[in-house]
């Protein structure tokens, strides 16, 4: 099963629905039968939904478009039962950027609350009282379709500007520290903050509702993986890839027999290869094709993977950080002119990081 479904392409961004998006709609057609609902309010409920994660859509595509002012793309925008998530390819360091592409997200959404309070009569539905208000949002009209989808958006503004790390409010938190501190304490504080808010929300999951725990999850370890990453990246700072890169490698021509393959690695430590041949990368052996093929007649160019990466021996280790860590078979090779000097994967950059958080006490 595909982990995503795709609903196509907004200004170079892919728009992806996680599969596991499908249970909050089942869940919702479950629960009104439940409760004895007609086909109506299935169809009321659901299409609320749907339009809600629309929103959801445009309050990404808000964060997205502005950090592409910035010079930052964003990959994909995937949709979760516990709302949307835009994928940058980094997160801005300027504290000014950061608050910008931040604030855009809810933004859009005081956009739309401000756009259907012009359409619906919200001040009727104010002058209501408890029970008047509560029987005429009970009908399933267009107007209180629009209502509900207002509320929402003001429910979205104000959710996504508590100070919860990595939230939207927990950046803007982040962004607004890191103008009178550095960017490493900045995080520090706001990831703390974030996660003291994440306990508050488990607690409160415990006793009332089950779906804050999984927010509660998402926030804690959000904060802790992100704050991770920016001291990483400070550690890292004014280093290049030479100074955390293996030197000592083997490697193997496109014609060697898998066989030799399988002795190097039963005698040494090294689990991925280079392939080289005439001084030029042919392809990368991966621990898991030669296990598969560890027991089959065949040569090194059989399953070798020629789709791969290169990173220079110069490059700022700040900079190939993300794609050391982003790539699922991260063992890169490193070149010097074009010629084969070392190789660096997650395990290595990991040790250098510890090395230098010691060496920084």
């Amino acid at each position: 099963m595909k982990a995503n479904l795709n609903l196509g392409t907004v200004a170079g961004i892919k728009i992806k629905v996680h599969w596991t998006f499908f249970f909050l709609i089942a869940w919702i057609v479950f629960s009104e039968l439940k409760q004895g609902g007609s086909t109506n309010s299935v169809l009321f409920n659901v299409a609320l939904v749907l339009a809600v994660f629309l929103c959801v859509v445009l309050h990404e595509l808000g964060h997205a478009l502005t950090a592409k002012r910035f010079g930052i793309i964003t990959k994909k925008i995937t949709l979760l039962p516990i709302g949307g998530m835009a994928s940058l390819e980094r997160i801005p360091e300027s504290p000014k950027e950061e608050l910008l592409v931040t604030l855009a997200g809810p933004f859009v959404n005081i956009i739309i609350a401000l756009i259907l309070y012009f359409i619906i009569p919200v001040n009727e539905f104010m002058h209501l009282n408890f029970t008047e208000t509560f029987e005429v949002l009970m009908s399933f009209t267009f107007q209180n379709f629009l209502f509900y989808l207002y509320v929402v958006n003001i429910g979205l503004v104000i959710f996504n500007i508590i100070p919860a790390f990595p939230m939207d409010g927990g950046r803007i938190l982040r962004a607004i520290l890191a103008m009178n501190m550095n960017r490493v304490k900045a995080t520090q504080i706001a990831s703390s903050i974030g996660q003291f808010i994440a306990v508050v929300f488990l607690l409160l999951g415990l006793l009332y509702n089950p779906f804050l725990i999984i927010i509660a999850l998402f926030i804690f370890l959000g904060a802790y993986g992100e704050n991770q990453i920016v001291q990483h990246l400070a550690l890292l700072k004014g280093h290049n890839v030479e100074d955390a890169m293996i030197i000592n490698i083997t490697t193997f021509s496109p014609e060697d027999p898998i066989d030799v393959v399988v002795n190097k690695i039963i005698s040494g430590t090294e689990t991925n290869f280079v392939v080289v041949k005439d001084h030029k990368i042919e392809g990368i052996l991966y621990h898991k094709n030669i296990i598969d093929n560890a027991n089959k007649n065949v040569l090194v160019k059989d399953i070798m993977d020629t789709a791969f990466k290169t990173v220079k021996h110069t490059d700022d280790l700040k900079e190939i950080y993300n794609i050391v860590f982003a790539e699922e078979k991260s063992f890169i090779p490193v070149l010097n002119q074009e010629k084969l000097v070392g190789v660096i994967d997650a395990t290595n950059l990991n040790e250098y990081i510890l090395l230098q958080a010691k060496l920084s006490y």
